[in-house]
Formats: C-alpha cells, sequence, structure tokens
C-alpha cells in the first residue's frame, strides 16, 4: 500500500476536520514510508528491542512526522508531551524537563516531540544535551531542514536521523480514495482533475487533505466533473515550496550547477525555472552562472564568460520578467558549451605550489635592471626579448632557477582548448631545442 492512511481509518466518524477524521490510529497504518515503518525498518525495529534513543525525522511537510512521533510514543506507552520550537522557549524546556522528571520518579517515561526543531538556536538546543544524555526525555525532533546545518553537533551525536519521504503520485491518489469513502461520497473529478490537484499537492499530504476538504465543502454531490478552469478557481494556486535561505536554496542551485556541467541542457531551465519561480534573487543565480563559466568551462569556450556577463547586465538593465529571458539563453549556453575545468584545476595546483616555494625569486634574466648596481650583480642579464626571434618565441626558463618546471594547465581535447594544446606542445618542443 502506498498512501497515507488505510483502511482501518474509515470507521471513524463524520465530525471534525478531515484530517482528524483521517489521521492513522496505529503505526501500522501510516504507509508511504515503509523504509521506516516495514517489519524490518528501523523504527519497528527500536520498538521491538525496547532499547529507545533519541531521534530527528528529517522531511518535507506534509509527509507524517508528528503523527509518526505521536504513534511512536503510544506504541511504546510512553507519555507523549509535544511542543512547537516557534512558539517556545527555555522556561518552556525546564517546565517540560521538571514533569519528566517528577513522571520518571513515578515510573513513567516521557517521549518529548519539538516539532520544527531548527528553530531553536545552539544555546536553547544545548539544554537539550542533559536530559537526554541521562533518559530523562527521549527526544523525537522534526525538521524540514537539513540537520547537518541546522542542529547542534553535540545533539546530532545523540540522535539518529530518519529522512522521511515525499508523498509519491500513487500515495496521493489513494488518499483520494479514502478521503471520499471517508466522505460517503465521490468529488466532480476526471482523471484530468485529479492529475491537477495531486500535482498542486506536490507530495504533501496534509495539503492535498486541506485541498479535497474545500472541494467536498464548495461541491454538491453528483455534481458533474468540474473543468480545469472551474478547478483552478477554486483551488488557486499553491505558492512554490522554496525557501532562499535554506535546504532548498541550497539544493536547487546544485541541482543547477551540476546539470550545467553535466550539459544536461534541458534539466538545467528546469531547475533555472523552479528557482526564478520560488522568487529566487536573479542576480545570485546570475553570480553562479558567471562562476560556471570560469569553473567548468574556462578556455574551452572562451565566449562562454563573455555570454555570462553579457546576461547579467542585460538583466539589469531590463529587470523581471524581460531580463529572465537572457538567464536561460546563457543557460542554454553554458549547458551546450564544451566543459574544461583545467583552468580550475591548473590555478589549484599553482597556488599550492606558491605556497610551498613562496620564498623562491624570479630568476635574474627576467628581473629589470633601472640602476648600475642590479645591472652590475646580474638582473636583466641574458634575457632574449622574444619579439625578436624568428618563431617569436625564446624558449627561456621563467620559472625560479631552484624550481622544476611543472605543467599546472593541462588543456583537454575539448572545443577551443584542442587549439591551444596543440600551440603550448609546439613551444613545447621549441623550448627542448633552445
Amino acid at each position: 500500500m502506498t498512501g497515507l492512511f488505510s483502511l482501518a481509518q474509515l470507521d471513524q466518524g463524520t465530525e471534525g476536520p478531515l484530517a482528524d477524521r483521517l489521521r492513522p490510529q496505529s503505526l501500522s497504518e501510516v504507509v508511504g514510508q515503509d523504509h521506516l515503518l516495514g517489519p524490518d525498518a528501523p523504527l519497528c525495529k527500536m520498538i521491538a528491542s525496547k532499547k529507545l534513543s533519541s531521534f530527528i525525522l528529517w522531511g518535507p511537510p506534509g509527509c507524517g512526522k508528528t503523527t509518526i512521533a505521536r504513534l511512536f510514543a503510544q506504541d511504546t506507552g510512553y507519555e507523549f508531551v509535544a511542543l512547537s520550537a516557534i512558539f517556545s522557549g527555555v522556561a518552556d524546556l525546564k517546565k517540560i524537563f521538571q514533569g519528566a522528571k517528577q513522571r520518571r520518579e513515578m515510573g513513567q517515561k516521557t517521549l518529548l516531540f519539538v516539532d520544527e526543531i531548527h528553530r531553536f538556536n545552539r544555546n536553547q538546543q544545548d539544554a537539550f544535551l542533559p536530559y537526554v544524555e541521562d533518559g530523562t526525555v527521549i527526544l523525537v525532533g522534526a525538521t524540514t531542514e537539513n540537520p547537518s546545518f541546522e542542529l547542534n553537533g553535540a545533539l546530532l551525536s545523540r540522535a539518529r536521523v530518519f529522512v522521511l519521504k515525499r508523498l509519491e503520485e500513487a500515495s496521493l491518489k489513494l488518499l483520494i480514495v479514502r478521503s471520499e469513502e471517508k466522505e460517503k461520497r465521490n468529488l466532480p473529478l476526471d482523471e484530468k482533475g485529479i492529475n491537477f490537484i495531486v500535482s498542486m499537492a506536490d507530495g504533501d499530504g496534509r495539503y492535498l487533505i486541506n485541498l479535497l476538504e474545500g472541494l467536498f465543502a464548495q461541491c454538491k454531490e453528483g455534481a458533474t466533473p468540474l473543468s480545469m478552469d472551474a478547478l483552478s478557481k477554486i483551488l488557486q494556486k499553491r505558492p512554490v515550496l522554496y525557501d532562499k535561505n535554506r535546504d532548498e536554496h541550497y539544493n536547487l542551485i546544485s541541482a543547477l550547477h551540476k546539470s550545467l556541467r553535466g550539459s544536461d541542457t534541458q534539466a538545467a531551465l528546469y531547475w533555472l525555472a523552479r528557482m526564478l519561480g520560488g522568487g529566487e534573487d536573479p542576480r545570485y543565480i546570475l553570480r553562479r552562472l558567471i562562476r560556471f563559466a570560469n569553473e567548468d568551462i574556462g578556455l574551452a569556450d572562451p565566449q562562454a564568460i563573455v555570454q555570462a556577463l553579457s546576461a547579467s547586465e542585460t538583466f539589469e538593465r531590463l529587470g523581471s520578467p524581460e531580463g529572465e529571458l537572457a538567464i536561460a539563453q546563457c543557460v542554454i549556453y553554458l549547458g551546450t558549451a564544451p566543459k574544461s575545468n583545467a583552468t580550475y584545476l591548473a590555478f589549484k595546483k599553482a597556488t599550492l605550489a606558491a605556497k610551498e616555494t613562496g620564498s623562491h625569486s624570479p630568476p635574474k634574466h627576467i628581473l629589470n635592471a633601472p640602476t648600475g648596481l642590479m645591472k652590475d650583480i646580474g638582473y636583466g642579464q641574458g634575457y632574449v626579448y622574444d619579439h625578436d626571434t624568428e618563431e617569436g618565441f625564446s624558449g627561456q626558463n621563467y620559472f625560479p632557477d631552484n624550481m622544476a618546471r611543472t605543467p599546472f594547465y593541462e588543456p583537454l581535447e575539448r572545443g577551443f582548448e584542442r587549439d591551444i594544446k596543440k600551440r603550448l606542445e609546439y613551444w613545447e618542443s621549441l623550448r627542448k631545442k633552445a
């Protein structure tokens, strides 16, 4: 079964919000997270072993984090205490810990569920440590953000992290069926309409249930299927799930960058549209595209950086939304350009060599000698002016005298770098003759 709820809940009453009436009553009824709740999955094993430990539930909105925590406490006999990090502080935590101590003295254990745990600052997170350490509470935190970035290392070392999945299309469609059975009537939706609201839910079961409840309230029983236009007016448009300062921001820019690096122009355009649609600052995207032109294309196509800078200038002149077309053109150019990180690697090697040999002086023959003393001690002596040679290339050594020649830049057989590679090989042959 791949939905969010099972048939076991369908005999519940018809009063109250639809979400409450569809809420699972045991962990076995929660579906869509079988990797955590199946017979051999981690959470069920933890319950079976009766060796409970604190854990963090990391997943998108509407995937069942709160429900799982509540049912976990129910199945283990723990007292369930919940609070939201948005509305709570250290004073609230002190009261909870005091109550947990008292229950512990009476033989009752406490499961403390903290929703949006990443909202607590570092000092507030530290307040959990002694009580988690001595077993006063089993901490279950819920977060939509990457725990690696948002939670203290000390807290993470005392809690396992379980990743929940967004609900898949089949799960959401099954949820629609369950809702209709709960309401004892069908919604006026054809297959196209069902696909539309599933797409709007975007993996969020809670959001889908709210959509369905609104449709049940506005649509009469037995009504003809709604047209897409009528359905759109009823449901409106869901804001894109995107946080410019948190995990999704970094995930999508990474997806854009790596799609370009992999020359998948179609995917890169999709991620660009996702970012712009979510309200990302176009200037941030342009800065990353300029970096990409240098880092991942370089001299394989010297026009890449020109395109990126031109897109940036065009956007500054036009603004949104007209200027966004220049960004799309830039993405297409970068995606279809030959790729090379030879410049990036060359600079890294040169930087490392400079750190290791930073005390070496340049060879005297390439030093200017504006004074007589400098000429007397050898400055400029033996220098050959390259333009005066037959090939326009003297082949002299320009590395420090006590440093071996090092091939930092090694162009690839791609794009314009093929020509550069031939040129470097030709000069190297002349250098050996010289």
